[in-house]
Formats: C-alpha cells, structure tokens, sequence
C-alpha cells in the first residue's frame, strides 16, 4: 500500500522551496547590513555586506556573499572577502555547506539548525551553529586552519558571527554582522 502524505507535506513554506529544507527557509533572501571585525593579527574594522540565499527548487540553498571595507562615515572604501556556495539540508535538523573563496580556500562545514519560533506558519526565529569539517587552501593562501559560524534570526534581522585559528592563532572571534532583508527593487 502506497503512504499517503497530508497537504502540509506537500505545501513549501516558501514558492519552490523543496520541503526537505523548511528548517532553512527563514534564510532565503537577500540581507545587507554592517558589521566588524578583529583579529590579533590585524587593526579593527567596520565592514558592509550583502548576502544572498536562494533556491531553483533543488534541495539546496545557493550562498553567496561580498563585503566592503567601510571608513568612519559608512562609506565604502574597497572590497573586502566574497564567498559562494551552497547549504545542504541533512536529517535531524542538520546542515551541511560548502564554502569557495578567491584568496584559495574551499571550506566544508556541518551543524545543526533550531527553530526558535514560528508565527502564521513563518519561521521568526532560528540559529544554526557552524564548524569547519575541512579546510582546503592554495599554496599561497594565509593559514587558516579551523572555523566556527553562528547565524541567527532575531527580531526580523540576520546576525552572525564567525570565529577563526589562523595565522597561528587559537579559535577566537574574527567577524560579526547585522543584516536586515533588502527590499530594494533592484538591490543596488
């Protein structure tokens, strides 16, 4: 005898969105804001960012990510990190992503996602913690060796943060943001 799936089974939460990855749903979109950063190595810094998540109805998320480096009035004053990849809905709540960067890293990353609060059937509010499975780099890129992400939705807004060991350093805070949905037309 066939199993039957009930409507809820069978409606995304989002248009297109596979099932499989309603515990991701709270992600997708496209979110700007500002954050800093810091490391033993460097001078503090205040960065812009733009990301994205977006899905074509496969069961995964596509990622991409820019930064700039911003001066003391918010402007931008040059490119910073970019980031592409995709996130993976595992069993259990589970995540798996692939991260690509053009200064020669590939990352592999697995965590958990939990949902902290739903409204009229819309996921508001949710964390998913990060560790780095793999980190692959180019002959010429720094070292970095391990890496742990949050990211959380709160009170409407993305925060996130990303620790590091690098450049001979232990696992330590390099980069947190505060992103809100962009909801220009044209995203410029």
């Amino acid at each position: 005898m066939a199993e039957e799936t009930t409507a809820a089974e069978e409606t995304p939460i989002i248009a297109g969105l596979p099932n499989e990855l309603a515990h991701l749903a709270w992600l997708v979109g496209r979110w700007v804001g500002v954050g800093t950063g810091h490391y033993p190595t460097i001078e503090d810094f205040r960065f812009g960012q733009e990301v994205s998540f977006s899905t074509d109805g496969r069961p995964f998320l596509t990622y991409w990510s820019r930064s700039w480096l911003l001066d003391e009035s918010g402007n931008r004053v040059r490119p910073l990190a970019t980031e592409a990849g995709f996130w993976r809905a595992r069993p259990d709540n589970g995540v798996e992503v692939t991260l690509d960067h053009p200064t020669g890293f590939a990352e592999l990353w697995f965590g958990t996602v939990e949902v902290t609060g739903i409204e009229n059937a819309v996921i508001t509010g949710a964390r998913t913690s990060l560790k780095t499975d793999a980190v692959m780099r180019t002959p010429s890129a720094k070292e970095y060796t391990a890496g742990e992400r949050m990211y959380g939705l709160v009170d409407g807004k993305l925060l996130w943060t990303f620790d590091m060991s690098a450049m001979g350093q232990p696992m330590q805070n390099h980069l947190a943001a505060s992103l809100t949905p962009d909801v220009s037309v044209d995203g410029q």
